[in-house]
């Protein structure tokens, strides 16, 4: 099986139409307006597929599979992911998605008390507790760079950040795109500064494959981690890390099994008998991604996430977190008011009782609709949100 690169824009790609048509690809139910691609993805047929024909050689010879066939494998799915994201094959290493990498980065450094581990208010909300807990067992503190609710510019990051550096600080955590604003922060220029100061940078790339064109080594972070499962169309638990070889010696997965004393790569291939079949569909997940049309289609999905929210916003009196240049396939619209958690989730369910599935909650007090659009996805499905957002 070959395994492009969604960064290949060879003209080998095929290239389907785009639109409600894309349904026929995927298992997705046609009575539901699917808005929400950004949270749990969807998993074409073909990918599905492969994942079966996966469990099924797994089932037919469980112990030669992972004695004889599972090393080799695991690493020729890693060799794919350093084909389209950049680095070696031995710096990518598997988890079950983003916040399982953050948390074995976390589990792996030697906070002291006093130190500090910062990150932004726009961290995803999993990741902030998690740094929080990981920061009081060690004595230790979290630090949160407050940046408003609608972003403006790179600048207005990028300086956030830097004002928060302290000599205390041992890591910081930043968001690529962030969750509750869909923002696209300025994550290579964010990894220089904290270097010139010193201070080591896990980002949080979590809506990253198959979303936006990613280098690793352009990036410079010291770890990188991703979900392939959203927008690469890999089968859910298929999540990435890749570290830099200066820290591959410390770093290992929260989870502990056989593997720990053999090295980085061998730690995280082996965390005890588990369903790999996600880790090792990642090639097929790759190869849909490109027959879809790789470059062309997530350029497609940007444009069309920025013609959505700037009709939302208009039609529902709502402001965008973030201008065009920030923002990729998924759009998030501050709703006029304040908001709790309860109305968040009544807005939820309203809304998908009139067939739309999509994403709100409540972020620094005002309700933030987030929408996300991927090849099945037209312009035509955001118009009949918005009538029913004002209705």
């Amino acid at each position: 099986m070959s395994n492009p690169s969604p960064l290949d824009d060879s003209p080998a790609a095929r290239r389907p139409e785009y639109g409600a048509a894309a349904l026929d690809a995927f298992a997705l139910v046609r009575e539901l307006l699917h808005l929400n691609h950004g949270s749990y993805g969807a998993v074409p047929k073909r990918v599905l597929a492969a994942q079966d024909s996966v469990g099924r050689e797994i089932e037919s010879d469980p112990t030669g599979f992972f004695q004889n066939r599972y090393p080799q494998r695991v690493r020729e799915a890693a060799a794919v992911a350093a084909r389209c994201f950049g680095g070696a094959a031995e710096d990518w290493v598997f988890c079950e998605n983003a916040t399982a990498a953050v948390n074995s980065v976390l589990a792996s450094l030697p906070f002291r008390a006093g130190d500090e581990i910062l990150t932004t208010s726009h961290a995803y909300g999993a990741v902030l507790k998690a740094m929080r807990l990981w920061a009081e067992r060690r004595s230790a503190r979290t630090k949160v760079a407050e940046i408003p609710t609608v972003v403006e510019s790179d600048a207005q990051v990028i300086e956030a950040v830097a004002k928060a550096f302290t000599a205390a600080t041992r890591l910081l955590v930043i968001d690529h795109i962030t969750s509750p604003t869909a923002a696209i922060f300025p994550a290579r220029e964010i990894v220089e500064h904290a270097h010139n100061a010193g201070i080591p940078v896990l980002v949080d790339g979590a809506h990253v494959p198959g979303h936006l064109p990613l280098d690793v080594r352009q990036i410079g972070a010291d770890w990188y981690t991703g979900n392939a499962h959203k927008w690469l169309f890999a089968p859910r638990g298929c999540g990435l890390l890749w570290t830099a070889p200066k820290w591959q010696d410390i770093t290992r997965p929260a989870v502990l099994s056989h593997g720990t004393d053999a090295g980085y790569t061998a730690a995280f291939d082996w965390v005890g008998t588990r369903d790999v079949s996600p880790w090792l569909t990642l090639p097929e997940a790759v190869n849909a991604h490109a027959d879809f049309g790789g470059p062309a289609l997530m350029s497609r999905n940007r444009a069309l996430a920025a013609e959505a929210g700037t009709l939302l916003a208009a039609r529902t009196g709502g402001t965008l977190t973030a201008p065009e240049a920030m923002r990729g396939a998924m759009a998030s619209i501050c709703l006029p008011g304040s908001a709790t958690m309860d109305d968040a989730t009544r807005l939820r369910h309203r809304l998908r009782d009139r067939g739309f599935v999509v994403w709100a909650n409540p972020f620094q007090s005002q309700l933030c609709l987030r929408i996300s659009v991927q090849i099945y996805s037209q312009l035509s499905d955001y118009e009949r949100l918005a009538d029913a957002l004002r209705a």
